[in-house]
């Protein structure tokens, strides 16, 4: 999604083309800010890059401040992404996390990766 290359590229430039309504929360963006300190996100991403994508992502067409538990997620610390999903009934959540993947769909919310979002879109 950093790097600029692949299917989460796609989707990204995607969004930022207004092909789609982003929804996201001020939880999504703390968790980006800090996985992008991890060493192996940080080979791909640079700060300037986390940063213009945190600026972006704040301007968001949906940013959820209060969200509910759902419960449903594999990894309680990924909850939040599911209770997103809920909140904004959203139509898809784009993911690489294979525990969510692997869920499918919670409410109306298809589970995808960003490649199969990526044809979606060009679909």
């Amino acid at each position: 999604m950093l790097s600029g290359e692949g299917a989460p590229a796609r989707v990204v430039d995607a969004w930022r083309a207004g092909r789609f309504e982003l929804v996201t929360s001020g939880e999504q963006i703390d968790e980006l800010k800090r996985a992008a300190q991890y060493e192996k996100i940080r080979v791909y991403a640079s700060r300037p890059a986390v940063g213009r994508l945190v600026t972006s992502l704040r301007s968001a067409q949906i940013l959820l401040t209060r969200l509910p538990r759902s419960g449903a997620s594999p990894d309680p610390g990924d909850d939040f992404l599911l209770a997103m999903c809920v909140a904004a009934e959203a139509h898809y959540l784009v993911t690489g996390d294979n525990a969510l993947l692997s869920l499918g769909q919670v409410a109306r919310t298809r589970i995808v990766t960003p490649r199969r979002f990526a044809a979606i879109l060009a679909g």
